[in-house]
């Protein structure tokens, strides 16, 4: 086995593709192809798997996933429909165009191969998007920066977590049997000192079996995860999306976009949040500027 090389675990029935980020002696450092999960295992639990599927290719993800992606663009058909008919009846036929302005999607991520991916899709959707790789606990600290200056109307906040296995005290309610709930409440704080209003900001956060409640709490309008389980890597780019093509005159609840997610209510949770999206009238006109 070599490094690229797409594998699953045999101690754990074979439940989660991965691929083998580095070797170290007779150790595997493994990253999870659709769920973020990193991980380690011997060479000799992991048996090769044949498949076609990698962290550079958006498109080449679970049969689960290709669905939401293709009810995210049916979702976003349907309301340009809905605006044209609109336009349609109040509008004299010259002028019965109109443009749209999507909320605007600010994606911070603690793994630089999953953020690629996912502003990949953002813009395959047609989401405006920016991202940037930040580790887990330098997430509070770059929105102190980053948020006057991109101005989103909507931040994800995600990266890597899960359940410590050695963890101390309350078990599941203590932040500190965490890995990064910790930073990802922290970095949800911040925002909210930035921004108050959850119509105002949106806020997408957590990862991997992150800390649902203390996320919620912080300030946070969806977040993972209710029942502690692995989500899938895009889970979160989903709830996204859709916000940014919901009508700002709309209020959305997680039991509306489940089916957008690959994990559903076990994987993510929220309350219910106003859309983004807002249409404009007359169209504009695209022109070249004069020299």
């Amino acid at each position: 086995m070599r490094q690229g090389d797409f594998v699953t675990r045999i101690s754990y029935g074979g439940d989660v593709m991965f691929k083998i980020e580095r070797i170290e002696q007779l150790k595997a450092i493994l990253r999870g192809v659709d769920y973020r999960l990193l991980a380690d295992a011997p060479l000799t639990d992991l048996t090769l798997t044949k498949s076609a599927e990698t962290l550079d290719h958006p498109r080449s993800s679970s049969p689960e996933f290709r669905e939401s992606l293709r009810r995210l663009a049916v979702s976003q058909v349907q309301l340009q429909e809905k605006n044209q008919l609109a336009i349609n009846q109040k509008q004299k036929p010259q002028h019965n165009s109109y443009f749209e302005v999507p909320g605007k999607v600010l994606h911070l991520d603690g793994d630089p191969s999953y953020l690629r991916k996912c502003m990949q899709l953002y813009g395959e959707l047609r989401v405006p998007a920016e991202g940037f790789y930040v580790p887990e606990m330098q997430m509070a600290e770059a929105l102190k920066r980053l948020l006057p200056q991109i101005k989103p109307d909507i931040l994800v906040i995600t990266g890597h977590d899960g359940i410590l296995k050695n963890r101390q005290g309350n078990g599941l309610h203590n932040l500190s049997s965490y890995k990064n709930s910790q930073n990802f409440v922290n970095a949800v704080q911040v925002a909210r000192q930035y921004e108050r209003n959850r119509d105002a900001l949106i806020i997408v956060a957590g990862a991997c079996q992150s800390h649902f409640e203390a996320l919620l709490r912080a300030g946070a309008n969806f977040a993972s995860s209710p029942a502690r389980i692995l989500i899938h890597a895009l889970d979160p780019l989903c709830i996204a999306a859709k916000l940014s093509y919901t009508s700002a005159r709309e209020t959305i609840s997680m039991l509306e976009i489940m089916d957008l997610t690959v994990t559903g209510l076990d994987g993510l949770g929220g309350v219910e949040t106003r859309g983004s999206y807002r249409m404009g009238v007359p169209g504009i006109q695209h022109t070249e500027e004069p020299v």
